[in-house]
C-alpha cells in the first residue's frame, strides 16, 4: 500500500496544477499523465507508488476535471491528500477491470498525451492501446518548465536540506580517521544524515586516496591511512521530499602528495568563481565555462571530467543542467549545484560542491561550510 503524506498546502498544489495543464497546453499536448514520482508529488503533494497495478494522475489541458486512477486496494494510502480541495476525483479499480480504460475515460479523445517520463512500458504501452487515436509525448518537458523555478516554498526548504547536510560534514571528524575503512566512515556518516534532520539517505560517498579520482565512487573496504585526501558527497531527502547535496574534501594528516595544495587552491578558486558568476540573464552554459577555465588555464582541464552542476529540488538530479550545450537563461528560483572538479588517476582527486539558488539580482548559497581543505588529526 502506498503511505502518502501531503506536502504542501492545497492552494500551492492547486496553482501547480492549473500552471501544468496551462503548460501542457503551451506545448501541444491535450492532456498529462503523470506516473507515481517526484512529479506526482510535485502536483499532488505525495509521490505514490505503482507496480503491475496501473496508478496515474489524468489532468486534461483544458478545464476538465483531473482524476486519480489508484487500485482500490491503495487507496487508503491516499487519505493524506486533499484530493476535493485540488479539484482531483479519485477514481478506484480492482484486478480483473481496466484501468487504461479509466484514464481514457478521463481524457476523452485527445489528439497528444503528455505521459510521464518514469511511466513504464508496462503501462504506456497499454495506455497507448487505449487510446489509439493519440499521439504520446514525454511529460519531461512540460514539467520541468515549473519545476526548474522554484517558489517560495520550495527554497526555503532547500535552505533546511542544506543546513542539515552542512551539521554533517561539520560532524566528519568525528569519524574520518586512519585505521578505519570507507564502509565504516559511510555507515556512521548516514546515521548522521538521518540524525540531523533528513528523512532518508540518497547517497553517501567516502572516496579515499586514489578511490577519490572516480567521481562517483561510493564506498569500499578500502583501508584509509595517513596522507589520504578524501571527497565526501553527502546527500539526503528531508520529510518535504527535498534534497541536500554537497561535497567537501579532507586531509587525514598531512597530504602525502606533495601537489595537494597547489591543485586545490585551483579547485577553490573555480568553484569560487562559479558561483560568483551565477545570476540572472546569464546561460546555464557559461557556469559551466567560467570555473572550466579556471582548472584548464591552470593546466588541468582534462582532469575536470563531468558537467559542473545538475538542478535539485524533488530530485537529487533535475533539470536545469549546468553544462556545455546548454544556453537556458538563468531565472530566479533556479536552484543546482556548482560542483567543479579534478581528478588525477591511481592518486587522488577532489570536489567541492554548493546547491545554489538564483536570485532576483544575484545567487545565494544553502551549503555554508567552510570551503577549504579540512585537515584532521593523522
Amino acid at each position: 500500500m502506498s503511505t502518502i503524506t501531503a506536502s504542501a498546502d492545497p492552494d500551492l498544489l492547486r496553482a501547480r496544477l492549473q500552471r501544468a495543464r496551462h503548460a501542457a497546453a503551451a506545448q501541444g499536448a491535450d492532456a498529462l499523465v503523470i506516473a507515481p514520482g517526484s512529479d506526482l508529488r510535485y502536483l499532488i503533494g505525495g509521490s505514490g507508488s505503482s507496480f503491475e497495478r496501473l496508478t496515474a494522475l489524468a489532468v486534461p489541458a483544458g478545464d476538465g476535471e483531473a482524476v486519480l486512477v489508484v487500485p482500490k486496494l491503495e487507496a487508503p494510502g491516499y487519505s493524506g491528500i486533499p484530493l476535493d480541495a485540488l479539484g482531483v476525483r479519485l477514481a478506484t479499480w480492482v484486478d480483473g477491470e481496466d484501468p487504461y480504460a479509466l484514464v481514457a475515460g478521463a481524457l476523452g479523445a485527445p489528439s497528444v498525451v503528455a505521459v510521464g517520463d518514469m511511466l513504464p512500458a508496462l503501462h504506456a504501452l497499454p495506455l497507448r492501446d487505449a487510446l489509439p487515436g493519440a499521439a504520446q509525448v514525454l511529460a519531461g518537458p512540460v514539467l520541468r518548465e515549473l519545476r526548474m523555478r522554484k517558489d517560495a516554498a520550495e527554497v526555503e526548504a532547500l535552505r533546511v536540506a542544506g543546513a542539515a547536510i552542512d551539521r554533517v560534514h561539520a560532524r566528519i571528524g568525528e569519524w574520518l580517521r586512519a585505521g578505519r575503512t570507507e564502509a565504516e566512515v559511510g555507515a556512521d556518516i548516514a546515521a548522521a544524515i538521518v540524525a540531523e534532520g533528513h528523512a532518508k539517505v540518497e547517497f553517501v560517498i567516502v572516496g579515499s586516496g586514489p578511490n577519490g579520482a572516480s567521481p562517483h565512487h561510493g564506498l569500499s573496504d578500502r583501508v584509509i591511512t595517513t596522507g589520504d585526501v578524501v571527497v565526501i558527497d553527502i546527500g539526503g531527502s528531508t520529510a518535504e521530499g527535498y534534497n541536500s547535496d554537497s561535497t567537501r574534501v579532507y586531509a587525514v594528516g598531512t597530504p602525502r602528495d606533495a601537489d595537494v595544495a597547489d591543485t586545490y587552491a585551483v579547485l577553490l578558486a573555480a568553484q569560487r568563481a562559479s558561483v560568483e558568476a551565477v545570476r540572472p540573464g546569464v546561460t546555464a552554459e557559461s557556469i559551466d565555462a567560467v570555473g572550466r577555465q579556471v582548472i584548464a588555464d591552470a593546466g588541468f582541464g582534462e582532469y575536470f571530467i563531468h558537467r559542473t552542476g545538475h538542478g535539485i529540488g524533488l530530485d537529487v538530479h533535475e533539470h536545469p543542467y549546468i553544462v556545455a550545450g546548454n544556453d537556458l537563461v538563468l531565472e530566479p528560483g533556479m536552484a543546482f549545484s556548482v560542483e567543479p572538479g579534478i581528478y588525477l588517476p591511481d592518486r587522488w582527486g577532489a570536489r567541492i560542491e554548493d546547491i545554489v539558488v538564483v536570485t532576483e539580482d544575484g545567487v545565494e548559497s544553502v551549503n555554508n561550510q567552510p570551503h577549504e581543505l579540512v585537515v584532521l588529526p593523522g
